[in-house]
């Protein structure tokens, strides 16, 4: 009996599924890896980071800021002035490592970050917001509980991540990998840190003034919506929502018999 070969049906190494189906599976899919990566990478790098000594973060990082950071003028006297606030505040932290800086971002969004080697970064937007050296002593006194627990270094560890990460991917010379408040901004903190982290600003205030009096009002006003919407959504994507941040720092101050009654005094500028 011969054996006649049958001819392979029509589009057999075509696959039945659409491709467009295949298309968005294979984009998925590569997604998913990358960012399973991209985790990977900023989780290796924080723990690296939270390991590296105190004193050493510091003198690494001494002069170094952020590549897209706008400044005001070094002759601003709004810089003096919370530079000056800072140092105030820091000697109540008598046995802290760092030397702090601060710098004005020229950006009219309110925010308030806390950066690797002492840096606390401050926008126009924030000083426009608070009305009282109090508020703004507050604001600063939590981005030192950051320092204190060694918060910032998550912000270090995604930015490098994160930079590091788009760099390869996009092909770039790693060599000019640079680290942006863009990437820096995009960390968050644990609900536990940003309490620890207001605890330690209001024990700061307390030690600074004598009382807490009108620490909270600015978060006061944004809870009442005195403020715009873009100025609380910033602030809170990095830190805690006005309402339940005022209730906690109520109930810290009963419960350390901190005065919520006090002399106010006037911003310096």
């Amino acid at each position: 009996m011969k054996h006649v070969p049958r001819q392979p049906r029509e589009g057999i190494n075509v696959s039945d599924t659409h491709p467009l189906v295949e298309a968005g599976t294979l984009f998925i899919g590569l997604t998913a890896i990358f960012v399973g990566i991209a985790l990977l990478l900023i989780f290796l790098i924080e723990v690296v980071l939270y390991f590296v000594p105190a004193d050493k973060e510091a003198a690494l990082f001494r002069d170094w800021l952020p590549d897209d950071l706008m400044t005001v003028s070094p002759a601003d006297e709004r810089l003096y002035a919370t530079q000056s606030l800072v140092d105030e505040l820091a000697r109540q932290w008598p046995d802290s490592p760092y030397e702090f800086r601060v710098e004005i971002d020229a950006s009219e969004v309110a925010n308030a970050m806390a950066l690797p080697g002492g840096l606390i970064i401050v926008t126009e937007g924030l000083l426009q917001q608070v009305e009282s050296q109090n508020e703004l002593a507050f604001v600063l006194g939590h981005e030192l509980g950051h320092f204190r627990n060694r918060d910032h270094l998550r912000a270090l560890g995604r930015g490098i991540a994160l930079s590091l990460f788009f760099t390869v991917t996009s092909g770039s010379d790693v060599s000019g990998l640079g680290i942006k408040v863009s990437d820096l901004a995009l960390r968050g903190f644990s609900r536990k840190q940003e309490l620890a982290a207001d605890s330690f600003g209001l024990d700061v205030v307390n030690a600074q003034y004598g009382h807490v009096s009108e620490a909270w009002r600015l978060f006061e006003r944004w809870d009442t919506e005195d403020g715009t919407l873009l100025d609380i959504a910033t602030y809170t994507s990095t830190h805690p929502q006005p309402d339940d941040r005022i209730g906690k720092l109520e109930q810290l101050a009963l419960e350390r018999g901190w005065s919520v009654d006090g002399e106010v005094t006037e911003l310096g500028w």
